[in-house]
């Protein structure tokens, strides 16, 4: 059995395994997308070296859910793609990192070259956002301060023409230091900034599983969705956007990452402060979308139409759904998408709310294609447990297990490896390891008497 395990492996290894998978594909496509569809692809690095079936790409799709040019984050010397936002001029606003290093460029995908380069000694940034022409608003987290012995993460502007920070707001001056478990190189993950009307920025710190508005002329949080570790709200969520209903109610969209679905939130009041003098409100969840259907989603923007383009990291792809559920438009990405913006919409949300649709309530997502990339066509081994457990006394179990496979195993599985391979390579080493225990458990005495054996000759 080891041996047959291990030949699949080996026979995986010599040939490269699946196809590549830096691809995009077709899913279901029962409505032609309103023009191009930009996509951040994060990419894979491991040690510092990039894995060249995962490149970080810029990805453009057309209507049809097909390639149309794609931009490789390899020749900029990228680790990581993060959030592109598409501007009004036809051109992306891109955001690359390598380690210790933020890059923020206009990249025309006319002429494939920058317009302009900035870099910023700031680490592993998620998102940028042009407030005009000479201003960008800038999310830095990772700021840690040795000397101090602090975390400095925090939103500033940054001048291109002057050359100078003109604003910037620290989370330590508004939070206490226990927040998330006290502070570390990593403290709050503050992975997305973006504008509100002219003096609010909206920030989503990601590992206080919290969206905050920020007044920009107070520096006051104006709103707070979430609290430190109520994970029933949102858990470590991904690209909030702010709505307003028809009469004028605050509304939250937001990628709500680790509990795997898309939700959105109504303002019902404001409540008061907390022990640490933070504001408290009350919200309505008024949607709720794709739960465990999606696995670890981090963008979602309504539409003009009133659905809403979400994208799927884990599942490789991007998907446009109505307000019940239905998919209407479907990209297979790979890998690891990170942010989709429809271009004729610009870079975040403004369409109307759940609310203003008469579309309350929870939905599962319906109309997929189902296509598995990086599986040669095959259906993955942890769709196959999943089914084969269905229905039975372990169907619990077996769910949590393969929802944990299906978000952990792409980051360590080699790009030749699909999930039959790994399952084999790991098989293989449980049956060594328990056939090779026994072995020494039933030839324990004739060791240990070899050994005192050897002990006297000494």
């Amino acid at each position: 059995m080891v041996l047959v395990l291990s030949a699949n492996v080996g026979y995986a290894a010599v040939t490269g395994g699946p196809d590549d998978p830096g691809y995009v594909e077709p899913g279901t496509v029962e409505s032609p997308a309103n023009g191009s569809t930009i996509v951040g692809v994060q990419g894979y690095h491991f040690g510092g070296e990039e894995d060249p079936k995962r490149p970080a790409r810029l990805v453009s799709i057309g209507e049809r859910a097909e390639l149309e040019w794609q931009h490789n984050g390899s020749a900029e010397g990228a680790t990581w793609f993060y959030e592109p936002d598409p501007l009004p001029n036809g051109n992306v606003l891109v955001v690359a990192t390598k380690p210790g290093t933020t890059t923020v460029y206009e990249y025309d995908p006319d002429t494939h070259e920058r317009v302009w380069t900035e870099e910023f000694d700031i680490e592993d940034t998620h998102d940028v956002t042009m407030l005009d022409e000479e201003r960008l608003a800038i999310a830095n987290m990772r700021n840690y301060n040795d000397s101090a012995d602090r975390s400095d993460d925090r939103v500033f502007v940054y001048n291109r023409t002057s050359g100078e920070i003109t604003w910037e707001w620290h989370f330590r001056d508004h939070y206490p230091i226990s927040t998330d478990g006290g502070m570390d190189e990593d403290w709050t993950h503050v992975n997305d900034v973006e504008p509100v009307g002219d003096d609010q920025l909206l920030l989503s710190p990601r590992n206080f599983d919290q969206a905050v508005l920020v007044n920009m002329t107070t520096d006051e949080i104006d709103l707070r969705l979430g609290t430190d570790d109520d994970r029933a709200t949102i858990y470590e969520q991904h690209n909030p956007d702010y709505l307003e209903s028809a009469n004028g109610t605050p509304t939250i969209l937001v990628a709500d990452s680790e509990n795997h679905r898309v939700v959105e939130y109504e303002l019902v009041e404001r409540t008061g402060t907390d022990d640490a003098g933070l504001p408290t409100f009350e919200w309505d969840r008024t949607w709720e979308v794709g739960t465990d259907q999606l696995t670890w989603p981090r963008d979602a923007d309504r539409l003009p139409n009133g659905n809403t383009l979400i994208t799927d990291t884990m599942n490789h792809r991007v998907i446009e759904a109505t307000p019940t559920g239905e998919i209407v438009w479907e990209s297979y990405v790979t890998w690891g998408p990170y942010d989709a913006d429809r271009v004729a919409h610009g870079g975040s949300s403004n369409g109307p709310t759940i609310r203003d649709q008469d579309a309350e309530g929870t939905y599962q997502l319906t109309g997929s294609a189902h296509i598995e990339p990086g599986e040669s066509g095959n259906e993955s081994f942890d769709r196959w447990l999943s089914r084969q457990a269905a229905g039975t006394v372990v169907d619990g179990p077996v769910e949590t297990l393969t929802t944990h496979w299906r978000h952990l195993t792409p980051w360590i599985r080699p790009a030749w490896m699909d999930s039959w391979t790994l399952a084999s390579a790991l098989g293989a080493a449980m049956i060594a390891l328990v056939w090779g225990s026994a072995e020494l458990i039933v030839a324990r005495k004739q060791i240990l008497a070899r050994l005192r054996s050897l002990g006297e000759r000494l």
